[in-house]
């Protein structure tokens, strides 16, 4: 198939897009596809326009590459493309909506509240609001980016202004929630829609305090143990439930659902990637070589799944 690749973008993840796009481009030549690779930009849509492919794949993270924008832009011009559409899409870049639709299908969520940042001259009203709803230690962090960019631990009084500011740098709304102390775990999704089945559960042992960018991104920042050293039951909790997080989304062909696993033996679910990491570093490929798929194998899958008229 002659097949376009679109990476790089503009958002905050851009350098971890570069990576994952370079990895597609040559699992697509290494599988004999015909490659069209396109480094994105908003102010370069002709090249987009004009593409005369039978196949996108998106290698896109963060804004203007997960949010349902490029899918709605792809949805247009009758171009197919791997991956969820622009509802899905939307839906679990938005941190807030998402957790709510988790939350009324018994999903478990850390507590959480939104505020609106843009516009605003001064951040009393919202540092005054989060100081007496939530307990030290609790998260601020922008309510749509990835990559726990702009996000903060909230371990004193005095880090609230500053972990506001940080997050309203990123978004016109930030996301404050309860910190959930546990094992960081993350689940991938993959099949046709209502066909879907999540491969081996990966546990991540960051090297920093958290799962931080450095921890995801950087060579021996984080320790990945497939499958994770959890009991079956907890296994096949895990599993079960992000499957269904990503149908209640209405994802397609594939995603990475992350949870932290607290104290209680009780999954917490974080947040659905749609577009998850496809570096070298990356956990989607470490959990599909535990079943046997190379990293080719893996996004020739994706590329097979996907409905191409």
């Amino acid at each position: 198939m002659k097949i376009a690749v679109l990476y790089g973008g503009t958002s905050g993840e851009r350098e971890v897009s570069l990576s994952t796009g370079k990895g597609i481009i040559k699992a697509l030549k290494n599988k004999g596809h015909e490659v069209v690779d396109i480094d994105f930009s908003p102010d370069k849509l002709q090249e987009v326009l004009n593409l005369q492919v039978d196949l996108v794949f998106l290698g896109l993270h963060g804004k203007f590459g997960e949010d349902g924008k490029i899918q709605g832009l792809l949805d247009m011009l009758g171009i197919p493309y791997v991956g969820s559409g622009v509802l899905a899409s939307a839906l679990a870049m938005d941190k807030a909506k998402s957790k709510q639709i988790f939350s009324l299908n018994g999903i478990e969520t850390a507590k959480s509240r939104t505020y609106r940042v843009e516009g605003l001259e001064t951040y009393e009203d919202i540092l005054e609001d989060v100081s007496s709803s939530f307990s030290i230690p609790f998260v601020i962090k922008p309510n749509q980016e990835g990559s726990t960019l702009g996000l903060t631990i909230v371990k004193e009084r005095d880090q609230i202004k500053q972990a506001i500011e940080t997050a309203a740098q990123s978004d016109s709304v930030i996301l404050v929630e309860d910190y959930v102390k546990g094992l960081e775990v993350t689940v991938p999704v993959i099949g046709k829609q209502g066909e879907e089945q999540a491969l081996p559960v990966i546990e991540i042992i960051p090297k920093n305090e958290y799962y931080d960018f450095d921890s995801k991104y950087k060579p021996g920042g984080s320790e990945h143990i497939v499958p994770a050293r959890l009991d079956n039951e907890l296994t096949e909790r895990l599993k079960r439930e992000a499957v269904l997080a990503h149908q209640l989304l209405g994802c397609e062909v594939y995603s990475r659902v992350d949870f932290i696993v607290n104290e209680e033996q009780e999954p917490i679910i974080l947040e659905v990637n749609t577009l998850p990491g496809m570096t070298p570093t990356s956990l989607f490929p470490d959990s599909a070589l535990e079943m046997g798929w190379s990293y080719d194998d893996l996004i020739q899958k994706f590329v097979e799944l996907t409905e191409v008229e």
